[in-house]
């Protein structure tokens, strides 16, 4: 054997090596899909018109506050839709001065149009309504992303869905508690933190009867529940009254865990960023006395008393169990989503379909491989093996591949992967088909196979090469299924131009080396 030959069998077997030791055992490398080990299959919409409102709203407090600021007497601020707010009685003789201060507080995402009697409407410029929906969605896919890879799924799918552009599609395999994953997937969590103006009171009426039944302005009524029965039976609603314009929020979060309160009972302890410790620090020092109602998703959690200046940690408490604390902490980890979701399909798929799946999916590799080798060894005699153990080594190497990078096979990509065995084939058949040619035009058969596998090599990289092109396409732009077809088949293309030029060859090489033959078995 020479060292050229010599060092193409060391390759072929370090490449085999590797590749088994890759995704051996198979049961803890190669990670299946929902459709092969069952899970839940969700599609979820993303509810844009919220993020829209979120910021009309936080525009129209943010002017508010600051025309209160600079004493600028209006009758009036309302938000009339998603998009639009209006501001009412703009004192004629501090109109310049409004209109300064309101390109400032918008920032130039709103369209302002004046009115009689001192109105000015806002309006959301489209380009901002357009890229605020597209943030809302990435924003969302996000989020539901860093929740679900900290539920501990194994191969999640999450990605976006549909040509709408507000849909997700959520693929969790493995997962039993359903209830429990569709839960923190759709909770808002929305942390705010908010001082307490009135409060805590057993009904609205009881808590607004001091300022005439109305909401003043800037404020908001928000009801929570009366754990320790500070106003009534324990269990029972309690109301406040408090500030609209939040001081921090989940988004000033550095980190949450569960953790245990003054009474031993289940709790979230919360550390908050740099610019929200500031904040935090400004707010809990100039209020000290006060109380700061803790709100998650409109709701009042609890209300402690700032007895001094606070930074960097908090806690929330409430009627928690352990489960609820320890979901709690994982979605303010992950943040807030920027708006509502809402399902718009729901499947559970059964193990026992991904199992049987998973046993024809193996016996269709078998029968096929089978069959080919039988083809092989009837039509090409001796030099069929050739093709078998290429054939064989492709497969392997495949399996090496997806568990290497932590891909999940679906069906589908069992389909890619019987695939692979036709393309494995189809590349031989080429390649023994010239060699014959050559060998019927009058060559030896070391030159006949050499020029065999020249001349078809451009044939083989260029079929290739197109079919790359096209599994590359069909990853980006597919979902779920389809993306498990092009990985298989991404991964099969690789390993089966390895196999059927290099892998071929050589055992051609190898099998002529040993003896000066003059003719071949194909």
């Amino acid at each position: 054997m020479n060292k050229n030959l010599r060092w193409k069998v060391v390759t072929i077997l370090v490449v085999l090596a590797l590749a088994v030791w890759a995704f051996w055992p198979p049961r803890e490398k190669v990670h299946l899909g929902l459709d092969l080990q069952g899970g839940v299959h969700l599609v979820l919409r993303v509810q844009t018109d919220d993020a829209l409102r979120v910021e009309t709203e936080t525009t129209m407090e943010r002017l508010r506050e600051e025309l209160a600021r600079r004493n600028i007497a209006i009758q009036g601020v309302s938000a009339e839709s998603p998009t639009r707010f209006q501001v009412q009685g703009v004192p004629g003789g501090q109109d310049a001065e409004f209109r300064r201060i309101a390109d400032e507080q918008t920032q130039g995402g709103f369209n302002r149009q004046s009115g009689a009697g001192g109105t000015y409407t806002f309006e959301l410029k489209p380009n901002v309504v357009v890229t605020l929906r597209d943030e809302a969605v990435k924003q969302a896919l996000q989020t539901i992303e860093r929740r679900v890879n900290e539920l501990g799924v194994a191969e999640p799918v999450v990605a976006p869905y549909g040509m709408a552009g507000d849909q997700i599609l959520v693929q969790l395999p493995g997962v039993s508690d359903v209830g429990r994953a569709k839960e923190i997937i759709r909770s808002t969590a929305l942390l705010e933190l908010k001082l307490v103006e009135q409060g805590p009171a057993p009904t609205r009426e009881a808590l607004l009867s001091a300022s005439g039944g109305s909401v003043p302005a800037g404020m908001e009524v928000v009801s929570g529940v009366d754990a320790d029965g500070f106003v009534g039976q324990p269990g029972g609603t309690i109301y406040y009254l408090v500030r609209r314009t939040a001081a921090i929020t989940g988004r000033d979060l550095r980190n949450a865990r569960p953790s245990l309160d003054e009474n031993n009972r289940p709790a979230v302890q919360f550390s908050l960023n740099q610019e929200g410790a500031r904040k935090f620090g400004r707010v809990t020092g100039e209020n000290v006395g006060r109380f700061l109602a803790i709100i998650l998703d409109g709701r009042v959690q609890s209300a402690p008393r700032i007895d001094s200046r606070i930074t960097d940690e908090g806690r929330i408490t409430g009627s928690f169990t352990q489960n609820e604390a320890q979901d709690l902490s994982l979605v303010l980890r992950s943040g807030a989503l920027p708006a509502s979701l809402t399902y718009l399909e729901e499947r559970t798929v059964g193990p026992s379909l991904g199992a049987d799946s998973v046993r024809a999916g193996i016996m269709a590799s078998l029968v096929g491989l089978g069959l080919v080798a039988i083809f092989m060894l009837v039509y090409y005699k001796l030099a069929g093996i050739n093709a078998i153990v290429s054939v064989a080594m492709n497969l392997v190497i495949l399996l090496g591949f997806m568990a290497y990078v932590d891909a999940t096979m679906t069906l589908p990509g069992v389909a890619g992967f019987i695939l692979t065995i036709g393309m494995g084939v189809d590349s031989n058949v080429l390649i023994f088909e010239r060699i014959k040619e050559e060998i019927g035009a009058g060559k030896g058969v070391k030159a006949a196979v050499a020029a065999g596998f020249d001349r078809v090599f451009l044939t083989i990289l260029d079929t290739h090469v197109a079919s790359l092109i096209a599994a590359g396409f069909l990853f980006q732009f597919g979902t779920g299924p389809i993306r498990g077809f092009a990985t298989t088949l991404f991964f099969g293309l690789l390993s089966n131009v390895f196999t059927a030029v290099f892998v071929s060859r050589t055992l051609f090489e190898l099998a002529l080396s040993r003896r000066q033959a003059a003719t071949l078995s194909i």
